[in-house]
């Protein structure tokens, strides 16, 4: 029986318990309909574009990396030892190749989701050392740990991945954690995931188990997970990095080429100059992309920070930073690539209103600079250092609010609403009208985490604070969560590469770089 069916025959009750009735759709890719925000005339950009391509061709970036140098050589760039020098015609020409636009492919085709142009995705943080957990303690994370944020990623409506290992689980050694993460990635969400990058051999990994979940001539033109390769800014690309690029590049899935931006400290203490050496890092790992394969998506990537002269310490939710999202942005738009920043960042200890203000600053402005891939959209706290649950809750609410925003003003039920004016009249109001019946869960976003009762209402409620609210609510989540089961025999094949690998890799707290 369909939704409208179970509407009429149930009338008013019926039509409330479809209205309560737990709804953990995911929200479709996002769609831009707000004009963005871009700073720099045509002239600001050339002037951008081309100081960036002059410290590719006079100041050079450094690629310690063998194969990357060789690899270099034979697409025609100068080398000097480890420096490579770009010509600006070889740089736009192996861009040029990069996809502007592509759908990644969920284990669930109804959430796939398109990227670039003004098509856009929320991601949930990764990397935590340390999490707030659901008694909002800090603590070491645990890889149920971690199975719990994916499947909180899996429920939350406007998160559109699981990310990968949003904290790190502990009760691993290093050596084999990749692999649990990416297991847990697909296991307890059908969305799109990202893939471990922390060495090549990791990378891999992560690619035989793609191939494993969708198979392997299903990569070849589909993407289904991301890479994020960081540079060492100032200029400088290493081994680890860029061997894991090429695994992902190799297999035709995208990677994020972030430049890892310390303002002051890594960066001149300026924003449009930082801007300039921020791009000429990216253009050179985003042109490696495609020495490596021709046509491979990519996303020109970032992590943006500016450094307090007062303590060194990296500041979140600064005037600065949005400046630079609203230049990236336009420079991304240049190159006609897509780009990935970071979306809910903060610096707080706690879940307090720094926690909120810093977030909500950094969120509003990566709307408005039309960036594609939000990452670290949900849960970062700390400067990263943890993932709180109750954060996690209420970025994820704050994610839907601003999709609702950059979807901008709907337009189809103008002449119903009009016609509501002319019924209700001098006086009147429009609460029992058919119209606002038929469009007040649409009309306004009414959130679930804040209290907007009276102070009255609040105390006879128990003076609950929006910690307490987004734990309890996280808590409600994952009793109503299902797992969406993975087949059989690829759950098999997946848990049979798991124990063959952490076989061959020695048990080890260290990176595997060589088994």
């Amino acid at each position: 029986m369909s939704v409208a069916t179970r509407s009429r025959s149930g009338g008013r009750a019926g039509r409330r318990a479809i209205r309560t009735a737990p709804d953990h759709r995911m929200l479709p890719g996002l769609t831009h309909k707000l004009p963005l925000c871009e700073p720099l005339d045509e002239d600001q950009i050339r002037r951008l574009d081309n100081a960036s391509m002059s410290i590719l061709e006079e100041v050079g970036i450094v690629f310690r990396d063998p194969i990357a140098l060789d690899d270099w050589k034979k697409a025609g760039a100068r080398v000097d030892g480890e420096r490579v020098y770009l010509d600006r015609g070889l740089v736009r020409e192996l861009i040029r190749t990069i996809p502007p636009s592509f759908t990644y492919h969920a284990r669930d085709h109804r959430k796939n989701v398109p990227l670039g142009g003004n098509r856009s995705i929320f991601v949930p943080m990764t990397g935590a050392p340390f999490l707030r957990d659901l008694n909002d303690e800090r603590r070491n994370p645990t890889l149920a740990d971690l199975a719990m944020f994916h499947k909180l990623s899996h429920m939350l409506p406007a998160l559109h991945s699981s990310a990968h290992h949003i904290v790190e689980p502990y009760d691993h050694p290093i050596s084999h954690r990749h692999l649990r993460i990416t297991y847990s990635s697909m296991k307890h969400s059908d969305k799109t995931f990202m893939g471990m990058t922390t060495s090549p051999k990791n990378a891999e990994d992560v690619m035989e188990m793609c191939a494993i979940l969708f198979g392997e001539a299903y990569l070849e033109d589909h993407p289904v997970t991301t890479g994020n390769c960081n540079g060492n800014s100032p200029l400088v690309w290493d081994e680890t990095m860029l061997g894991a690029m090429r695994a992902f590049c190799k297999r035709n899935q995208p990677v994020l080429c972030s430049p890892f931006v310390l303002g002051g400290a890594n960066t001149p203490a300026s924003v449009v100059p930082a801007v300039v050496q921020l791009n000429a890092e990216a253009l050179s790992a985003l042109a490696y992309t495609q020495v490596i394969r021709k046509g491979a998506p990519a996303i020109y990537g970032h992590y943006l920070s500016t450094v307090s002269m007062k303590s060194g310490a990296p500041m979140a939710g600064t005037p600065e930073i949005s400046l630079m999202n609203f230049l990236i942005g336009q420079m991304a738009r240049f190159y006609d690539v897509p780009w990935r920043t970071s979306g809910g960042l903060g610096g707080a200890k706690t879940f307090d209103a720094q926690a909120g203000y810093e977030s909500a600053a950094t969120l509003s402005a990566v709307i408005h600079a039309g960036a594609n891939y939000i990452w670290h959209a949900a849960g970062w706290n700390e400067a990263g250092m943890h993932c709180s649950v109750a954060k996690f809750i209420v970025d994820a609410e704050q994610c839907a609010m601003a999709y609702r925003m950059a979807e901008g003003p709907r337009w189809d039920d103008f002449d119903e609403a009009l016609a509501a004016v002319r019924d209700v009249g001098p006086g009147g109001h429009y609460l029992g009208h058919p119209h606002t019946q038929e469009n007040f869960q649409r009309a306004f976003f009414m959130p679930e985490m804040f209290d907007n009762n009276s102070i009255e209402q609040w105390k006879a409620e128990g003076e609950i604070e929006i910690t307490e609210r987004a734990l309890k609510q996280a808590r409600k989540l994952l009793s109503e969560y299902e797992e969406p089961k993975l087949d059989a025999a690829k759950n098999e094949a997946l848990l049979d590469y798991i124990a063959r690998r952490e076989r061959e890799i020695p048990a080890a707290d260290a990176l595997n770089q060589e088994f």
